[in-house]
């Protein structure tokens, strides 16, 4: 847990530097703050405001109100990464055997994908055209059109 240093009303909030763990980023990372710190800056706030205007209590459960709702936001972005990315490669899993036309700069290239490969969890195909050239590291994106193998 961390050291929470008092807050004076002339010196500005500043958040800690988030934390990256092996690599991703999550949505706590990208805001800087989890939950359980903005409480922290909450409790800070009561332990030192002034006794002879305390906080409203509406104000103070609007904010507690507002933690929840980033809290809920953070775990809901996190989750439809990972959603994403699944269905992602079940998509791409799918192509395996398939015939595929897929843009390449101003035209096409058609081929049966023979393979899947990942990269940072990005799907990209490996094709093999009529004319037996092996092209690899194509994105799924650029997949224009899908055919069965004839």
């Amino acid at each position: 847990m961390q050291e929470v240093t008092p807050i004076s009303p002339q010196q500005p909030v500043q958040a800690p530097e988030p934390a990256t763990q092996g690599g991703d980023t999550s949505a706590t990372d990208q805001f800087g703050l989890g939950f359980e710190s903005l409480l922290q800056i909450v409790l800070t706030q009561l332990t030192y405001q002034d006794p002879l205007e305390p906080m409203d209590n509406f104000e103070f459960v609007s904010q507690l109100a507002q933690f929840s709702q980033i809290q809920q936001t953070q775990e809901m972005s996190d989750n439809l990464e990972v959603l994403v990315r699944a269905q992602s490669t079940g998509q791409a899993a799918n192509l395996l055997g398939r015939t595929v036309d897929v843009a390449a700069g101003s035209g096409q290239i058609s081929g049966e994908v023979t393979a899947v490969a990942f990269q940072d969890g990005a799907p990209s195909l490996t094709i093999e055209t009529s004319a037996g050239a092996t092209i690899s590291g194509l994105p799924l994106g650029n997949v224009t059109q899908i055919r069965e193998t004839q």
